[in-house]
């Protein structure tokens, strides 16, 4: 297993290349200019669309727009807004920050772009379960182009389909339900295979009642978690007032510069800053990945547009509104340059381990100043060593783990490679948080006890929207793979691997991640050439809707209807 895992890294070391990164950020950029900034129309009409105004219970679809929208978020707001946020600003420092903001701006008009496509080339023999996406594009879109490239299509909408399942049972099942058990266990002592259980019952109940029950559960579900996630954030933002200020200034000033290294932060170069934001942006919003045009192709609308106007909505609530809570947060608390939590009276030695490697002798902790440490937690010392590409700087953090040797807690300090040998920077040691485990932390240290309350809760009610998200997505290459009757299959064996992620079986935070990455990254590969080979049809449509709009030829059906009907899609039935 071991070795299929570095096959599988070694991988993805080339599909996540930067390069790859830059050119899903140039294809932003290229049809935000195409689109004359349709990020302007999604901000304004696409408001109107989702408060119901155009909903028509006529159109071909199987949910309004609003859940449509609360479908694709569930699937993107997630983990990503908690962990991956703290992970950027850890890594590339508060430039970081900017760098999503940037490419959640322009991600608005990758997403505009592939929904159009999906609703252009939708398959609606159905009008009440139509199929979209990314593979119905290429074999309907190169069959149309040339009848000989029929088959070529045909291969590439497959391979997006496999791909897309891996993803779907991976990275948007069990990787959610694992991450659901291992906080679950750590914080309350609750088995985590119980959580598989109670996981698999609760998505299998929502997925089995196919996209309506989808679109409803998430259309309510949605809402409730993204308010409770921004009304805890506006509370710390509300007792750290007075640092919010100062924190935009530090974004802004650190997007054009180095970040000089401070507490646990051991510096970030401003290219490194750029290089985390934007990735982590793209994992989170999933612009480009052609996952969100499956959800957003079961809206009831005869307007492709409409719905690719909504869709542009998806990277600004997910990166330019939550993942800014989540940066804020972290910034005004200060615990991404927060201070040791213990210190050595006698700093340990630096030993040689092997040729140009060097590690710390092994020695008791020092107290900690607040509470005690726990066996198996990790920690870390600031060394001086070779230059650090990353922090601009010759700063390194050497990690630990602490364990329990003849009754004493000791820190057993890993190995760093570096042609000089390294000297301690200072005599601090930090408690390392990782991740959500970082953003939990923030929101404790306003208030204790409230980052381990609302972490758990988060965690799980964005890895149930996740799931069933993706179980729709994963079913859609089903349909398009073998038909709708392996449907119902495929929903079982989703629910199985819920409670196999939760069994300890494997190393989920290892190998389920690779294969995440390998199945996203190819996804990728698959639908950037799709937006680009077919783009300017879906800016040639979207050109002629606004058109369209501005000069009146086209208006809302009826006055926006009660919300409650909006959210459960009463006004569409």
């Amino acid at each position: 297993m071991d070795q299929f895992n570095s096959v599988l890294a070694a991988i993805n070391g080339i599909i996540w290349h930067n390069y790859v990164l830059f050119f899903i950020l140039f294809t932003g950029i290229v049809f935000t200019i195409r689109s004359r900034f349709c990020q302007y129309i999604a901000l304004t009409h696409g408001f109107h669309v989702i408060r119901g105004r155009y909903d028509d219970p006529d159109d071909p679809g199987a949910i309004n727009h609003f859940q449509a929208l609360s479908a694709a978020l569930s699937a993107t707001v997630g983990l990503g807004n908690i962990g991956g946020v703290a992970l950027a600003i850890a890594l590339g420092g508060p430039g970081a920050v900017f760098w999503m903001w940037v490419v959640g701006f322009f991600g608005m008009s990758i997403k505009l772009t592939e929904v159009t496509l999906s609703m252009l080339y939708r398959n609606t023999d159905d009008p009440d379960n139509p199929h979209g996406g990314p593979m119905w594009v290429v074999s309907k879109g190169l069959k149309k182009m040339n009848p000989n490239l029929a088959g070529l299509g045909k291969v590439i909408g497959t391979l997006f389909c496999i791909t897309l399942l891996v993803s779907a049972t991976t990275g948007g099942n069990m990787f959610q339900a694992w991450n659901v058990g291992e906080i679950t266990q750590a914080y309350f002592g609750i088995p985590s295979i119980y959580c598989g259980v109670i996981l698999a019952i609760l998505v299998g109940a929502v997925i089995i009642g196919g996209i309506k029950r989808i679109g409803a559960v998430a259309g309510r579900l949605v809402p409730i978690m993204v308010a409770l996630y921004l009304l805890a954030g506006t509370y710390v933002l509300f007792i750290n007032s007075d640092q919010i200020l100062g924190m935009l200034a530090l974004i802004f000033n650190s997007a054009f510069s180095a970040h000089e290294a401070s507490g646990a932060f051991v510096g970030g170069t401003m290219g490194y800053a750029f290089m985390y934001g934007m990735k982590r942006a793209l994992f989170s919003n999933e612009a480009g990945q052609g996952s969100s045009p499956i959800a957003h192709s079961a809206a009831k609308t005869d307007e492709p547009v409409r719905e690719g106007v909504v869709a542009g909505l998806e990277p600004f609530i997910d990166t330019l509104v939550v993942c800014t809570f989540s940066a804020l947060v972290i910034l005004s608390t200060g615990v991404w340059n927060r201070g040791g939590e213990a210190r050595f009276d006698v700093p340990p030695e630096v030993v040689s381990v092997a040729l140009d490697e060097w590690s710390l002798e092994t020695k008791a902790i020092p107290p900690r100043d607040e509470g005690e440490w726990v066996e198996g937690e990790l920690v870390f010392v600031i060394i001086e060593a070779h230059a650090n590409p990353v922090s601009g700087n010759d700063l390194h953090r050497l990690n630990g783990t602490i364990v329990a040797e003849n009754g004493v807690m000791v820190i057993d300090w890993n190995s760093i490679a570096s042609p000089t040998k390294p000297v301690l920077h200072e005599t601090d040691v930090y408690g390392s948080y990782v991740g959500a485990t970082l953003t939990a932390k923030a929101f404790d240290s306003v208030t204790p006890g409230l980052g381990k309350w609302l972490i758990t809760l988060a965690v799980w009610l964005f890895a149930i929207s996740t799931m069933i998200s993706w179980s729709y997505y994963g079913e859609q290459g089903i349909v398009y793979l073998i038909g709708q009757r392996a449907v119902l299959t495929y929903k079982l064996i989703y629910c199985l691997l819920i409670i196999v992620a939760t069994m300890g079986f494997i190393r989920t935070d290892v190998h389920l991640d690779n294969l995440t990455s390998l199945g996203t990254g190819v996804v990728l590969f698959a639908n950037i050439p799709i937006i680009w080979i077919f783009g300017t049809q879906a800016m040639r449509a979207y050109h002629n809707y606004v058109d369209r709009l501005k000069s009146g030829r086209m208006g809302p059906g009826h006055a926006p209807p009660p919300l409650d009907e909006v959210i459960s899609g009463r006004d569409v039935d």
